[in-house]
């Protein structure tokens, strides 16, 4: 199984348990980064054991290459000098060291594919860890600016709110009020409705004991009678 495919049903198994549960996007985002976080980690640690194979392989089909080597020039030397039994030992020495040698060569390979695999694989994860944050932060900010626009809206449909509007609207009636009152108090120059009809009241009877006092006056003195006549 591919790292990306066993990555991918980590990630889908905690992603349904996570939507199951009604979890919010954005810890559902931070799940699927950090497993790919891990998964990063794993094929680098992967990586790093592969790179550390090969370097002691490398040192071993070294040792055998060598060991190849110097029993070939051993049988030569042996059968130089009429040793056949030691050249034939030798050659069998060299055998070993050859299939040693190919042996060793072989998991080299398997090394060396193994750490092209968990190159590449580390290089498409980390574009896709840098794609998947980059995503996730966008997620982030329209995450909170639906979170700040449901507040809003929540506080505005409040009924607390539209209470504190009414109870204004009814003090800005009283303080209508109050400003009418000035303003009619303005227009009688001061004066209140009942001190008006007194200052009428008054008026009229001033009047009327002026006509009087002119009716007096006018009025012609009356002559005194003439005496009879003897």
């Amino acid at each position: 199984m591919g790292v990306f495919s066993r990555m991918g049903d980590i990630i889908n198994s905690n992603i349904n348990s996570m939507l199951d549960s009604a979890e919010d996007p954005e810890k559902i985002a931070r799940l699927i980064i950090s497993e790919m976080e891990d998964t990063l980690i794993e094929v680098r640690t992967a990586a790093a054991r592969a790179i550390a194979d090969k370097k002691d392989v490398a040192r071993k089909l070294s040792k055998f290459t060598a060991a190849e080597t110097e029993w070939a020039a051993k049988a030569e030397l042996a059968l130089s000098k009429g040793r056949e039994d030691l050249a034939r030992g030798a050659l069998q020495a060299k055998s070993k060291a050859a299939n040693m040698k190919d042996v060793l060569e072989s998991e080299m390979n398997i090394i060396d594919e193994a750490i092209e695999k968990a190159t590449s694989d580390m290089g498409k994860l980390q574009d896709k860890l840098d794609e998947a944050k980059a995503k996730h932060k966008a997620l982030l900010i329209r995450s909170n600016t639906a979170q700040n626009r449901l507040r809003v809206r929540e506080t505005v449909a409040d009924h607390k709110i539209e209470d504190a509007l009414s109870r204004y609207a009814a003090l800005e009636r009283k303080v209508d009020d109050l400003e009418a009152q000035a303003d009619a108090f303005d227009l009688n120059q001061g004066k209140s409705l009942e001190s008006q009809f007194d200052a009428l009241e008054g008026e009229e009877s001033i009047e009327k004991e002026l006509a009087a006092l002119k009716a007096r006056m006018n009025k012609p003195a009356n002559k005194p009678a003439t005496k009879a006549k003897a």
